[in-house]
Formats: structure tokens, sequence, C-alpha cells
């Protein structure tokens, strides 16, 4: 039996969610972005419990069939965007509607009835997210993060990063470099 769990996006929710499940004594199998796979027999009393539990920690589990489908599309584009070396060779419809075996059109209407943006708005938000970090972590140039992030070349997520951050990227960076050495500087005194 699956269970779908509402903001379980990170490595740590799914430790979290792992320890939640042990203190219940369940057994599982795969827990990945979103989703954990029961093995035999959850009573109601215990998914109450699992649930109780989950809230206490911010996340929550989910039995609405399109809450389901709304958040598999987000993990699976945050899995893709922040946890893959690589991001698919085709595009990020037919990467979706492969990987949730569902129609995109139908799935892009969902997500963005329910959402309030389109798919393709969540990617862009989250590669400027992602395109964010790398510059942070300054071990990529701006060609090769727009490389890492597929985008055409480094104009076109030039020209996105202004569009979501009002900052050029490299405005953007420089601008974390300075507030790093100020806080230096403070830490210093």
């Amino acid at each position: 039996m699956k269970l779908y769990i509402k903001y379980m996006v990170s490595l740590r929710c799914k430790m979290l969610v792992k320890d939640e499940l042990d203190k219940l004594g369940l057994d599982y199998g795969n827990i990945e972005l979103g989703m954990v796979e029961i093995v035999g027999v959850i009573t109601e009393q215990q998914r109450e419990r699992f649930r109780k539990d989950l809230l206490k920690s911010g996340l929550e589990l989910m039995d609405d069939k399109n809450s389901i489908l709304i958040d598999e599309v987000k993990n699976i584009i945050i899995e893709m965007i922040y946890y893959s070396d690589e991001l698919p060779d085709v595009s990020f419809s037919d990467y979706l509607a492969g990987k949730l075996n569902c129609n995109y059109a139908s799935l892009s209407k969902i997500f963005s009835e329910v959402k309030g943006i389109t798919i393709q708005q969540f990617i862009i938000i989250n590669k400027i997210e992602r395109a964010k970090e790398l510059l942070l972590y300054d071990e990529l140039n701006l060609t090769h993060i727009s490389y890492k992030l597929q985008y055409s070349s480094v104009a076109h997520l030039s020209n996105q990063f202004k569009k979501i951050t009002g900052l050029s990227p490299s405005f953007y960076k420089n601008l974390q470099n300075v507030r790093k050495s100020n806080l230096k500087k403070v830490l210093n005194m």
C-alpha cells in the first residue's frame, strides 16, 4: 500500500518518515520524496497515529487524488532539478507524462487549477532557485550552471533569472559575496 505525504521534499523528510514508521513498528519498502510503500497491513489506528505524528513535523498524509497527483509532479520536478546529476534528454512535459503514466494536458490543467501557476512556471522557479544555490557554492561558472539546468544559453538563464529575482546572476552573486564579507567582519570584531 502506498501512502502519499505532502511537503516531503528532502532527504531529511525521508529520514523523519522512516523514524515515524519505525516508532509505529510498521514494515515499509520504498521511501521516495512524497511517498512511502507500506508492506503488509496498516490499521486505521496506526494510520491516524502516523498522520498526527507527521503533522507535528510539518508533513501531511494525503488522501485526495488530485492533491496526490500534484504532489507527485512537484516531487518529480524537485528531484530532477535538485538531486539528479543530469536532467532528462526529453522535454519536461514528456518526462512527467511518462513518469506518471498520464496525459500531460490533463496533468497541466489540474496543476494550474489547484496551484494557480503552470507546471512550466513551477519548473522555472525551481531552476532559478537551484541556479541561486549553485552560484553561492561558487563551484560552477554561469556557463556550466546554464548547461546543468538545460538552458539553451547563458543569456536565456540570465533573462529568466532577472525576471524571477529582479537581479542579474552576477549581481546576485556579488551581493551574496558582499554579505558574506560583511558577516566575517562582524564576527571578527
